[in-house]
This record gives C-alpha cells, sequence and structure tokens, in this order.
C-alpha cells in the first residue's frame, strides 16, 4: 500500500504496448477509431482523446507567444500537448496512457535553432523522444514481482509460525502466566494482519489487474464489493495499528513489573486488553472517515498523506516503548552491578527479546523519508522496506517463542517424555509377541506329552511357572523395585 512507482505498476495489466517513437499522426488517428482492440487499449485510447481535446482547447485560447526571436509553435504530437517553446530541449513527464509505460520518467522535445521541431532523419517526420518511457519498465516491474512474492511469502511464513506458537504456548500450561497471555495476545494481532494481507494481495492487489480491461471503472467486477475492498483496507490498518500497540502494552508491562515496586503480584491486564485492541479503533475509523470525505479513491490503495492518522499513533507508541525500555535496562544494569542477583539477570533477558523487536519493527517508519532516487539503491532500499514489513509475524514468533528459553526447556522434556513412552511401547509389543510365542510351544508340548502318556501336572507347573515369568517381564511400566518411570509421571 506503499506509494512506489514499481508497487503502482504491479497494480496495472503487465501486458506489453507497442511504444510508437514517431509522430505519425495518421497512424495515430487510425489507432484512435480501432473498434476491436482489447479493452485496455480502448480505455487507452479513451485516456488520448481527453488530452487531445484539452491540447486543442489550450491551443486555441492560451495567449500568444510574446518573446522576441525564433520559437516553436504549440502542438499536439499525438500523446502529448506541447507549448509555444524557444529553441532548446523541453522534457514533460511520460503519459499514463500506456501499462508499460512509467510516469515517473522523461519524455524529450527538441526546438531547433530556427524555430522548427526536431524531424527524425530516417522518416523525415516530426519526432518526439519517448524511449525513455520505457527504457526500465521490465526492471521495474520485475522488482515490483519480486516485492509481491516476498509479501506473500513473508506473510504464508508469519501465519504458519504465528499459529505454531500460540498452540505452544496454549499448550504447555507451565508456560501459563500473565506476561504469556500478553505475547499470545500480541501473537494474535500479527496473525489477523497477515491473513487480511494475505486476502489483500490475492483480492484486491490481482483484481486491479483485471480492472485493466474494462473501459469504465463500474464495469470492473471489483466495483461490485468496493464497499467490502475499503473495509479490508481500514481492518489492515487497525490491525496494523494494533501489533506496535500491543508491543507498548509488552513494555509496560515490563516497566510496571520491574521499576513500579506498589505492583508487585499479579496486574490487571483489563486495561492491556483496552490498550491493545480498544485503542487502534480510533485512529482506523478517523482515517477511514477522512478517506471517504477528502481522498475516496478505489480501494484506498493510492497512499495519501492521510495515511499519518494511523502512522501517527504507530510512531508515538514505538517512541514511547523504547523509553519505557530503555529506562528498564538502566535499573537493571545498575542491579547487576550493585547486588549480582540472578534475578536482575532473568529480568534482563525477558526485556532483551521486547528491546530487540522495537527497533526491528519500528526500522520503516524510519527509513520511510530516506527512500533513495538512484534505480540500485530503490531496489534494496524497496527489498529492506518488503523484509521488514512483510516478515513481521516471523520475527515476533522467533524472538518471543521459538528463542524463548523456557518454551525450548518445555519442548525439550515433552520431547524426551514421548521417546521414553515409544520405547516403553515398543519393549510391551516384544514382550506380548515372546508370551504368545511361549504361550505356542507351550501347548504344542502339551500335546506331545499327552500323546506318550507322561504325566502332565509336574511338567505342566514348570511351564505354566515359565509362562508367568515371561509375562511378568513383559510389562514395562514399572521398574525392578515396584516404582512407577519418573518419566511417566512427569507432568509437562
Amino acid at each position: 500500500m506503499g506509494k512506489h512507482p514499481s508497487f503502482q505498476l504491479l497494480l496495472l495489466s503487465l501486458l506489453t504496448t507497442e511504444v510508437c517513437q514517431g509522430e505519425d499522426m495518421t497512424a495515430t488517428m487510425m489507432s484512435l477509431v480501432e473498434v476491436t482492440s482489447p479493452p485496455p487499449l480502448m480505455k487507452s485510447r479513451r485516456s488520448i482523446l481527453a488530452a487531445q481535446f484539452e491540447c486543442y482547447l489550450r491551443i486555441l485560447h492560451d495567449p500568444p507567444h510574446t518573446d522576441s526571436g525564433p520559437y516553436c509553435n504549440r502542438t499536439w504530437d499525438g500523446w502529448l500537448c506541447w507549448d509555444d517553446t524557444s529553441p532548446g530541449v523541453t522534457v514533460q513527464q511520460c503519459p499514463a496512457y500506456f501499462t508499460d509505460f512509467d510516469p515517473s520518467e522523461i519524455v524529450t522535445k527538441v526546438c531547433n535553432s530556427d524555430g522548427q521541431w526536431f524531424h527524425h532523419p530516417d522518416s523525415n517526420r516530426l519526432w518526439t523522444n519517448y524511449t525513455l518511457c520505457t527504457a526500465y519498465t521490465r526492471k521495474k516491474v520485475e522488482v515490483a514481482l519480486t516485492s509481491y512474492y516476498l509479501a506473500v511469502v513473508g506473510h504464508t511464513l508469519s501465519v504458519v509460525s504465528l499459529l505454531i506458537s500460540i498452540f505452544i504456548f496454549s499448550y504447555f500450561k507451565c508456560l501459563s502466566c500473565q506476561r504469556i497471555s500478553l505475547h499470545k495476545n500480541m501473537f494474535m494481532s500479527f496473525l489477523l494482519n497477515s491473513v487480511l494481507m494475505i486476502i489483500w494481495f490475492s483480492k484486491v492487489i490481482l483484481k486491479e489487474k483485471e480492472d485493466a480491461y474494462y473501459l469504465d471503472s463500474e464495469a470492473a467486477p471489483w466495483h461490485v464489493s468496493e464497499i467490502g475492498c475499503k473495509l479490508l483496507s481500514s481492518l489492515i490498518h487497525y490491525t496494523s495499528c494494533s501489533n506496535y500497540f500491543w508491543m507498548l502494552c509488552e513494555g509496560i508491562y515490563l516497566h510496571t513489573l520491574i521499576i513500579v515496586a506498589v505492583f508487585v503480584g499479579e496486574q490487571q491486564l483489563g486495561w492491556y486488553y483496552l490498550l491493545g485492541w480498544g485503542f487502534p479503533i480510533i485512529p482506523a475509523v478517523i482515517h477511514a472517515v477522512a478517506r471517504l470525505l477528502f481522498h475516496d479513491d478505489k480501494c484506498w490503495i493510492v497512499n495519501s498523506t492521510l495515511l499519518y492518522i494511523v502512522h501517527g499513533p504507530i510512531q508515538v507508541a514505538l517512541v514511547v516503548n523504547l523509553f519505557f525500555l530503555l529506562n528498564i535496562v538502566r535499573v537493571l544494569v545498575t542491579k547487576l552491578k550493585v547486588t549480582h542477583k540472578s534475578e536482575s539477570s532473568v529480568y534482563m533477558k525477558a526485556v532483551r527479546a521486547t528491546l530487540i523487536l522495537v527497533p526491528l519493527m519500528g526500522a520503516h517508519f524510519i527509513l520511510v523519508p530516506m527512500q533513495p532516487k538512484d534505480r540500485l539503491p530503490l531496489a534494496i532500499y524497496e527489498f529492506v522496506m518488503n523484509i521488514c514489513t512483510n516478515f513481521q509475524g516471523l520475527l515476533v514468533a522467533i524472538i518471543f517463542c521459538f528463542g524463548n528459553g523456557e518454551v525450548q526447556s518445555a519442548l525439550r522434556r515433552k520431547s524426551i517424555q514421548y521417546r521414553a513412552q515409544w520405547r516403553r511401547r515398543l519393549v510391551t509389543t516384544d514382550s506380548h509377541c515372546t508370551y504368545h510365542t511361549q504361550s505356542s510351544i507351550t501347548e504344542t508340548s502339551r500335546v506331545i506329552i499327552s500323546l506318550d502318556n507322561t504325566p502332565p501336572n509336574s511338567e505342566d507347573d514348570k511351564t505354566r511357572t515359565t509362562t508367568h515369568s515371561v509375562n511378568g517381564q513383559s510389562n514395562g511400566k514399572h521398574c525392578s523395585n515396584g516404582d512407577q518411570a519418573p518419566l511417566e509421571t512427569s507432568d509437562i
């Protein structure tokens, strides 16, 4: 949803359009009356005709050129309108008629010293240089596609990792505490944001490509769900804001737990729920109302200054959170120097995760004003921004769950327990197989002894004793001293 030329190109159809380098007015007019062209070209012709009409009005009504000396007359070159121009090179931005034209590039037209527009030496026709309009389009489209796939992959990985993390925190009861409850709520906000972003990319961004095939925007299929599209945009802003306010809740909780001594016991989490889930509704609703009133473009895709309604509170939350965390670190470092208590070290580990996450999550807000203009630095900039914005859920899961020592210990204990249970099942299965084998041998022996008229009592007692002994050894649930195996009784 950022205002990047490459990302905006992705929103349009990637069909290539042949670019006419000459000013052949006859060919231009013939293309305008062509009725069998696909819908994207119909839309382009409509835009060209509107621009041509406005140009002719300017030619008729603008005041005449008053400077002395030769000059080139105002003209319409088939795509752009040119005013009266003194000798030299004049430039304009590339038009947005075609999907492979980059509006950020420039068009040049040369006025000769004799007051005549430049003629191309091959065709001997008036010529405007549109070559830059498509020179870097393919590269920018490749960057846009890379950004798109990075976003989809990043949010998909975030969804998977966050679901696993929430399951781990919910499954292991030994991890249940107020801090983990805050973790789970923060994970849920990131999970919702990633799910909504995947829907946005699949249902909105790709639908924009289809819209280019229709002459009128009302004819596009997405027009039917335009309200849903704007609602989805508002929900994304809400969940994005909620992410950062749940991070702020983490910082406030740690600050209250460590710095404010009066709250030694359990804290009331209701205020945290109100801040994390409730407060972000306010900027999201204000932004939606402002967009409806002042910048109601289709699906609210185009970036605008109104986004500061959402980004402003986010930046405030980041600054406040950073202040809390730095103050916590200052206090803990002081305690460690004075007391050398292990308790301070434990708190330091808890703070470290949040302290690492805050700069990572706020990096893209710091980098926004630093967007470079050159192509290679811009590509690197967009790659870094994609990592910072689209892999946030994955980073949160790694820092707060997979990298958490308590979680790793709980998983390790559960793994040992499962392996012990599996080995015990294998031993039990082998014992049962041995028992049935011995039983078959005993029955066979009985038949042979009976046929030989041998007294069965003594042998039968022996075989029964043997069988009972084998069966007794098959029970692996108890140790040799009669106590239950310790791994079986462990409750993770």
